[in-house]
């Protein structure tokens, strides 16, 4: 079969504290992240954003010990990956690729190019296929090897989502289980899903079929679970004044606890790592959110990491790609219901309802900007003299 390579695919996340603008720079540059009709405004508004949250991001690093564990872990996930490849028989090298810190995708592809590496799986770390995590970098990933022409050779293949493999859904409810059972009342103790949220429109204008992806893996993992526990889906880790995917953690978590609920076991659904948005987002944010409302129980299933069975889910997905016919870039978004990846829809002039949308986005960014730029004393007015 030739030499064989796996590309683990993942955010990324600061290391140390002085990462922390950088990344998010990187992060908001991404017209997957922010989407807007004008690519010259993308820089501009990335640097204006990290500049505003830069802080207040540092101090929440601060609390997890002053960095992000991504990238140890996402090594760690690879090195159990391999070890699992050569129990079952295959052979292959693993790289990590992250989308906004190192080491990053480009890097990577550099070093499997080098390497020789004949037969290529693709494997994004996210369960669930979004336009803003598998999207951007698969979108990264067919420019690459449109410039680059000793990327040509490589027989590659993508693994799109794999939120249905049996092997992931059993780790997860064993996880949730180990949580439920050291709840003075298992049966009743409420399951809280919390996915991170992504805006509407990209479910509702853009096609991304995350929401449904995220909402059939919630009950695939109830089924494998197999208990009688009530339930409830929200979405975490939202910015800015645009509406995202609802109801918003932060919201949902008083409701229950208005009505009742003492024990409350967090699934983390739509990650395999932890870093900030399980350790400082959940265990100390919404933990205060939860006590605030009554809920004194608060229990948050940890994330898959190396757990062995999750681990083998990912062996396999891998051995099934080699076997199974090649996935290409360029086949993903027709099988993901034609996923809109950026650049969005066409810009529209006249009384529209797409000029209505953007025009509506374009003043809301401007104004926003400028209350921003009075508040703080910085941004792009200040740089050319105009405040």
């Amino acid at each position: 079969m030739g030499r064989v390579g796996v590309l683990l695919l993942n955010l990324g996340g600061p290391d140390k504290l002085d990462d922390v603008g950088p990344f998010l720079f990187n992060l908001f540059s991404d017209p997957e992240i922010i989407r807007l009709p004008f690519p010259w405004l993308q820089k501009p508004l990335a640097w204006l954003i990290s500049s505003r949250r830069k802080k207040e991001s540092q101090e929440n690093y601060k609390q997890i010990g002053g960095g992000s564990p991504l990238r140890r872990i996402t090594e760690a996930q690879g090195e159990a990956l391999k070890a699992q490849l050569e129990a079952l028989g295959e052979q292959a090298k693993i790289y990590v690729g992250m989308r906004y810190w190192y080491p990053y995708t480009e890097e990577a592809i550099a070093r499997i190019a080098q390497d020789g590496i004949e037969r290529l799986v693709i494997l994004p770390l996210y369960p669930q296929f979004s336009i803003s995590t598998s999207g951007s970098s698969f979108r990264l990933l067919a420019k690459l090897w449109r410039e680059n022409p000793k990327l040509q050779p490589i027989e590659y293949t993508v693994i799109p989502s794999w939120y249905k493999k049996p092997g992931y859904l059993q780790a997860m409810a064993e996880l949730i289980a180990q949580e439920i059972d050291q709840c003075s009342n298992p049966d009743e103790a409420h399951i809280f899903f919390s996915a991170h949220g992504v805006p509407k429109s990209y479910v509702e204008e853009a096609g991304d079929p995350y929401q449904q992806e995220i909402e059939e893996c919630t009950h695939l993992i109830l089924q494998t679970l197999n208990r009688p526990n009530p339930y409830t889906l929200a979405y975490q880790s939202r910015v800015g004044p645009v509406e995202w995917l609802q109801p918003y953690t932060e919201e949902a978590i008083p409701e229950l606890g208005a009505k009742g609920v003492k024990d409350l076991v967090v699934v983390p659904i739509s990650f395999v790592s932890e870093h900030i948005e399980t350790l400082q987002e959940i265990d100390i944010e919404y933990r205060e959110v939860a006590e605030e409302a009554g809920i004194h129980n608060f229990r948050r299933v940890p994330a898959l990491n190396t757990h062995p069975i999750f681990i083998r889910a990912l062996a396999d997905l891998v051995i099934e790609a080699l076997k199974a016919p090649s996935l290409k870039l360029s086949q993903v978004t027709q099988m993901k219901k034609k996923v809109r990846i950026y650049p969005p829809e066409r810009w529209e002039w006249g009384m529209t309802s797409s000029a209505e949308v953007w025009n509506g986005r374009i003043a809301m960014l401007g104004f926003l900007a400028l209350i921003i730029e009075l508040i703080t004393g910085r941004g792009l007015l200040h740089m050319v003299g105009l405040l």
